[in-house]
């Protein structure tokens, strides 16, 4: 007896060992290309969380430049000598200015200082274009002295730069001068004195890199517009995100106030100022430096079809209980109006009233908007109410536009099955998802799309990102799962239009949510390991889904049974290749054999490269120090014939590129 249970065990281990080298066979109809990847798949998503905007992408480095944070009009500056705060200035929705006075004695000045966002970030040899309105409120020639200072220096004096500005005149005008950092630091601050004794009046201080994204003046930051250009995206939705709906209506984002001269366009609470106590920023608001205009402008630069999303009239259900917080659906008009004229100002012709604002802005070109997102997560019976007679009045008055609505703030439950029916009896073109999950939902969502009603609205998964369970941080493991996830929605192609990873940015100091894509400080950027996922289905994107199952022709989903494999393949018709691409989360390596169909007698497919996503520290990421500690790395693969034979690693991405 002891003998046959030794016999048995050693039976059980040669079968393990058996097993654990079985072949995971699958098979890709290569000669039927099937449903068309829409350009706007793969794209990008903005939202002004974790100082994303202010004090990121949009270049500015002056905090509260026009003196209107509510709280207290001089908020983010330090003031000394004699000087007041003044509401008659020359822009009527930014109606304050600050008055600089001689303090009435030689050895006594009057300055302002500001330290920006977190600090403001120089680096050495590079320019920046400060500028100011200002007047002489009495007349004579007044001057400012301008400085970078470093408030810890030990050098004799704190200022590393140093200009002045002659102001010459009683009436408000703008004037620049350009300034060369001598230090590169993350951390310094913006000084202004009053030199002399003529009283001097100051309004919207700014101070930019003459150095930004493309070079525009009122620009962005350049090394953050280029980590989204570097994406390739097809798509771009912004303004958000829970800020379209705001905390209050009055304080949803107006995209009608982020247009026209960037010096008048008023300051709105940010929706994230107040939200959690335990990261809590009461200084952050949004200068609407970075408006519409901006937002339309970068799309097209990046390459991607922009996706405005406007207030249906509901402010924040989260934040709300009452109905009372919201619009009546009888008093709707303006918010109507406010898509209609949105429409008009990206595709109207100069001569109506808002094309007419666009090429004043310096784009007589209509931007061909094409898609509009109305709501952000709203839900109950409300949000269908409130959706219907936008939808009527766009397509009434621009039948070409496609309409996003939502199914709410969950990837599934009582309002996810309410809202996608309502949506499609609405006649919604795409129903905007939004999970942020933790690792056994997106190991258990290969096959989300594959049963979707292929007769109803398309699919735009428009906020998504693994949270890991106790490791809510960028980590690989979690990008790896996203990349796993992402198979059924390249599979699923005739289905699945949009996808876009949320977060996109956020700043170290500053953050409130996370994950995010991209981090970054005042001077460095670091773009995490889910935002390699998301460049490799960008740059393997392909034209068209491909038919790739295993041999009992099941989709490979990450199933009981498919050894935590997930799969998907297409063919780009522009280069004549197959791109195939392979997650493995299990913890052990699968061989794997391809076999392709539909090839003739003599045709066979050839090896391109191989791209391997890897980090044997499943827990880490990317990081500002190393910023390219964890990257693909990309082979030859050495292939011809007509069933591609591999291991894929445990933990591990790999894209297989083959030319037909």
């Amino acid at each position: 007896m002891k003998v046959q249970k030794i016999l048995l065990s050693v039976m059980a281990i040669a079968l393990a060992a058996s097993m654990s080298a079985q072949v995971n066979e699958m098979k890709v109809k290569v000669s039927k290309p099937g449903a068309e990847i829409q350009p706007t798949m793969y794209g990008i998503f903005i939202e002004d969380i974790n100082f994303a905007a202010d004090g990121g992408l949009y270049a500015e480095l002056v905090k509260n430049r026009s003196f209107e944070f509510p709280n207290n009009r001089l908020q983010g500056w330090t003031v000394g000598g004699k000087l007041e705060v003044m509401n008659d200035g020359p822009f009527e929705r930014n109606p304050h200015y600050v008055r600089l006075y001689y303090p009435g004695h030689p050895h006594k000045h009057t300055g302002m200082e500001n330290d920006g966002f977190f600090g403001i970030g120089l680096k050495k040899g590079e320019q920046y274009r400060f500028s100011v309105w200002a007047r002489t409120p009495q007349g004579g020639e007044g001057r400012l002295g301008v400085e970078f200072i470093d408030k810890a220096s030990m050098a004799e004096v704190q200022a590393s730069a140093y200009a002045q500005i002659v102001v010459d005149s009683k009436e408000w005008k703008k004037y620049e001068v350009v300034l060369t950092s001598t230090v590169t630091d993350p951390k310094a601050t913006l000084r202004i004195f009053l030199e002399g004794a003529v009283t001097v009046d100051v309004e919207h201080v700014s101070l930019f890199p003459v150095d930004t994204w493309k070079g525009h003046k009122n620009g962005l930051r350049k090394d953050l517009a280029q980590a989204l250009y570097d994406l390739e995206p097809g798509l771009f939705r912004f303004p958000g995100g829970c800020i379209v709906e705001g905390t209050d209506l009055d304080t949803r984002y107006n995209w009608k106030n982020s247009v026209g001269p960037v010096e008048n366009r008023p300051l709105n609470e940010n929706r994230w100022q107040h939200t959690f106590k335990h990261r809590y920023y009461p200084d952050y608001f949004q200068s609407y430096g970075l408006g519409f205009y901006e937002y339309f402008l970068l799309s097209e630069e990046i390459g991607a079809e922009p996706l405005p999303v406007l207030s249906c009239g509901l402010a924040c259900q989260f934040q709300n209980e009452t109905q009372d917080a919201h619009v009546p659906v009888c008093d709707l008009d303006s918010y109507i109006q406010d898509a209609l004229d949105l429409i008009e100002f990206a595709n109207g012709d100069v001569n109506t009233e808002w094309g007419k604002l666009r090429a004043e802005m310096g784009h007589p070109e209509p931007f061909n908007l094409k898609f509009i997102g109305i709501g952000n997560e709203q839900w109950g019976p409300e949000y269908p109410e409130h959706l219907e007679p936008f939808i009527a009045a766009i397509r009434k008055a621009y039948p070409d536009i496609k309409i996003v609505g939502s199914s709410g703030p969950n990837s599934e439950g009582d309002q996810f099955d309410f809202l996608w029916p309502e949506m499609k009896r609405l006649g919604a073109d795409l129903v905007d998802e939004h999970f942020y999950r933790p690792e056994k939902w997106f190991l258990a969502q290969g096959a989300r799309y594959d049963n979707y009603d292929r007769k109803g609205p398309k699919v735009f998964a428009g906020e998504y990102a693994c949270h890991g369970d106790g490791k809510k941080w960028n980590h690989f493991e979690a990008s790896l799962l996203e990349a796993a996830f992402m198979t059924t929605i390249e599979r699923n192609a005739d289905i699945v239009h949009m996808a876009t990873y949320a977060p996109l940015f956020a700043h170290i100091e500053g953050w409130q949510w996370r994950p995010d894509l991209i981090w970054f400080d005042n001077l460095r950027s670091m773009k995490s390991c889910s935002w390699y996922v998301q460049r490799l289905y960008t740059q393997y994107q392909g034209t068209n889904a491909l038919k790739l199952t295993n041999m009992e022709g099941q989709n490979v989903t990450g199933a009981e049974g498919q050894n935590g494999l997930f799969a998907s393949s297409v063919y780009d018709a522009d280069k004549n290749q197959v791109y195939i691409k392979i997650i493995n989360v299990s913890d052990t390596a699968q061989p794997v054999k391809i076999n392709f169909e539909g090839l003739k007698k003599k045709e066979t497919l050839k090896g391109v490269e191989a791209v391997s996503y890897h980090s044997d520290d499943l827990d880490a990421d990317n990081t500002l120090d190393e910023p390219e500690k964890i990257v693909p790395q990309t082979s030859a693969l050495d292939f011809d014939g007509k069933a591609l034979e591999v291991t894929v690693a445990p933990k591990t991405f790999m894209v297989y590129v083959l030319q037909k």
